[in-house]
């Protein structure tokens, strides 16, 4: 099935005003459709319509870049150069060209590595290249709704989410999916968790190997096991170490290779200089709640009959719903996590510019109570002016109103029309 990407509209825009324009994220995430779409209907008054498609996953192109990258960069004067992570020797070459002609819209790349990480890449094409952000399907693009939470949020939560009732049947079904399009294939679990395993074995053998230059594989493989147990925990590497029986410094350097390969990301905490009674550890979060499932071999029927892991699954899930609908908006958010030394929390904090804040709870459960709104009160309290608002996301079916500027949201009405 064809679905329509939320983000589609922006990178459109970056194609008419960029030289060089990005689309980053996971393998098996919609990139490589995503291009060829754009690469089809790539038009203006001053090109052809269309431009060629070439995949560095091809053997052939891929040595023919590698070999000769002058030669293969020249030959083009609109191009869509899918998995580019491959061969970042291009990159230079890419710069040289958008330098001499400066059209936008030239190259588009694809990468399932994260290309800021590469030195040359943001030393060459600094101020030439815009890059968005492609995670797996977020639910409201599985249903083809567009509207974005965050901006309701922040802008007219009374409008945008209706008091009810909302549909609440599949919430535990959508969770353990996730968003990868294949995922959303498989009829059955066990065949979710058979491509989820293919899917990590060949990160493992070719990319990590290839692109990173990671060599004990095994280890990595165990580590991202033991970052689907710490899934929205607080990180503390000397602990994994420890477990593991790797160095800290080894570990952290492996968690940064999974999280420049979009399996993993770090929720940093909220901070103030005037408040000294902050936590400042950050959160580890899978990116993909249905990977996350599948690594910790939960199902529909084990999470009914003990909700005990539910919780930090759904918390990671909301997470990674969050960062799509931020990729898409217009506005730039930044997230972070609040912990005091109370031990009061806030799951997420979203803030649009310095003055602007929202703060996001996730409670597993279909019932909700004033007590639950303590980390939220709490965050209202030390943000003052710029606190716009609390939302506690859970799995009943109506909006509820706990006084000014808190609300309990039903998940579903995360992809509800």
């Amino acid at each position: 099935m064809a679905y329509h990407r939320n983000l589609e509209h922006k990178l459109a825009e970056s194609l008419g005003d960029t030289r060089v324009v990005m689309i980053a994220g996971p393998r098996q995430s919609g990139k490589t459709t995503l291009a060829q779409k754009l690469t089809a209907s790539s038009h203006s008054p001053n090109r052809p319509p269309g431009r060629p498609y070439v995949t560095l996953d091809d053997d052939g192109t891929y040595q023919a870049a590698i070999d000769d990258p002058v030669s293969f960069i020249r030959q083009f004067e609109y191009v869509t150069i899918d998995e580019i992570q491959r061969a970042p020797e291009l990159v230079r070459r890419i710069k040289i060209s958008v330098d001499e002609d400066q059209r936008p819209g030239r190259f588009l790349l694809t990468g399932s590595a994260n290309i800021l990480t590469i030195p040359t890449v943001t030393e060459s094409l600094a101020g030439r290249m815009t890059i968005e952000t492609l995670l797996p399907l977020s639910q409201s693009e599985i249903e083809g709704a567009e509207r974005n939470v965050i901006d309701a949020l922040f802008d007219d939560p009374d409008k945008a989410f209706p008091f009810g009732p909302y549909d609440v049947s599949d919430i535990e079904a959508r969770v353990l999916k996730g968003g990868y399009p294949e995922m959303l294939t498989r009829s059955s679990q066990a065949r979710r968790r058979a491509w989820a395993d293919a899917y990590i074995g060949t990160l493992l053998t070719r990319d990590i190997k290839e692109i990173l230059d990671a060599h004990h594989l095994k280890d990595i493989d165990k580590l991202l096991r033991a970052s689907a147990i710490q899934s929205a925990q607080l990180v503390v590497y000397a602990h994994i170490a420890n477990d593991l029986k790797l160095s800290t410094p080894t570990v952290q350097r492996y968690m940064r290779t999974l999280e420049q390969m979009y399996l993993i990301a770090f929720l940093p905490a909220w901070h103030r200089n005037d408040l000294k009674r902050l936590i400042k550890t950050p959160k580890l979060h899978f990116l993909d709640s249905g990977l996350l499932s599948s690594i910790r071999k939960i199902t529909i029927d084990s999470i009914r009959n003990d909700r005990s892991a539910f919780g930090s699954i759904l918390e990671s899930f909301i997470f990674s719903e969050l960062q799509k609908h931020s990729a898409w908006s217009d506005e730039h958010y930044d997230f972070s996590h609040y912990r005091d030394k109370d031990k009061v929390e806030v799951d997420f904090i979203i803030e649009r510019g310095p003055h602007e804040l929202i703060g996001v709870e996730v409670k597993a459960s279909a019932t909700v109570r004033a007590e639950d709104f303590k980390g939220l009160n709490r965050l209202q309290s030390v943000a003052g002016k710029a606190f716009k608002g609390g939302a506690l996301i859970y799995t009943g079916d109506k909006v509820l109103s706990f006084g000014p500027m808190m609300k309990a949201i039903p998940v579903s009405a995360f992809w509800s029309a």
